[in-house]
């Protein structure tokens, strides 16, 4: 019997506050999202590898706070003429261009709501502009590690149910140990199985998802 040709269909990815998974390494940072708009000052910073899930809690804030999303190397002075909340992503991204660093710093100084995100802790973030530098060091910054093995099996799950897809008990763990940790390579894995189980006309088995990780192997 021939395998079905599975379409090439994306799977949307979720952002709401509900898909993120909460776990030692995030806590703090989900606790400070959560918190809006009850922040102790205006503006603060998430950090930490990627893949930690901060573009995800940044989305989750601005949909919040009805605020625009905006790369640092991309900062003009035209992001000077509203008054709106600002989400301003991999703000250290070096090096960011004297116009970007003068518009950032402006915006850190007008006191609208403001969230940034970045690899490093604030106080390491590349600045050319002495003030703008100061004004990282004081930023609020929470930090978002790389996932554990708890986290990252309950996204696996996750995946495969945003799929409308269930697991053999023991295999999200399996996966985990067996894959770089990391939650693109989740992704991807659980979009091959999904293909696999497609184009095959079986079900996700854990007799499956042996055979797509001893590829892997």
């Amino acid at each position: 019997m021939s395998a079905q040709i599975p379409l090439p269909l994306q799977t949307p990815r979720r952002f709401a506050r509900e898909d993120f998974i909460v776990g030692p390494a995030n806590r703090a940072a989900v606790g400070f999202i959560d918190a809006w708009p009850v922040w102790p000052q205006a503006a603060g910073a998430l950090y930490g590898p990627p893949g930690a899930g901060k573009s995800h809690l940044a989305s989750v804030w601005a949909e919040r706070a009805d605020a625009s999303v905006v790369e640092a190397a991309a900062l003009d002075e035209s992001v000077l003429a509203g008054t709106h909340a600002l989400s301003v992503e991999n703000a250290d991204a070096a090096p960011l261009s004297a116009t970007a660093e003068r518009a950032l710093f402006a915006l850190i100084e007008r006191g609208q709501p403001l969230l940034l995100t970045g690899r490093e802790p604030p106080s390491a973030w590349p600045a050319l502009l002495p003030d703008l530098a100061s004004r990282f060091r004081a930023l609020l910054a929470f930090p978002l590690w790389a996932p554990d093995d708890s986290l990252l099996e309950a996204l696996a799950i996750k995946l495969f149910a945003d799929r409308q897809l269930s697991v053999p008990q023991g295999a999200a763990a399996q996966i985990v140990r067996a894959l770089e940790r990391s939650p693109a390579a989740l992704r991807d894995f659980v979009a091959r199985a999904d293909a696999a189980a497609l184009a095959q006309k079986r079900p996700i088995t854990a007799s499956l998802i042996r055979e797509l990780l001893s590829k892997d192997a």
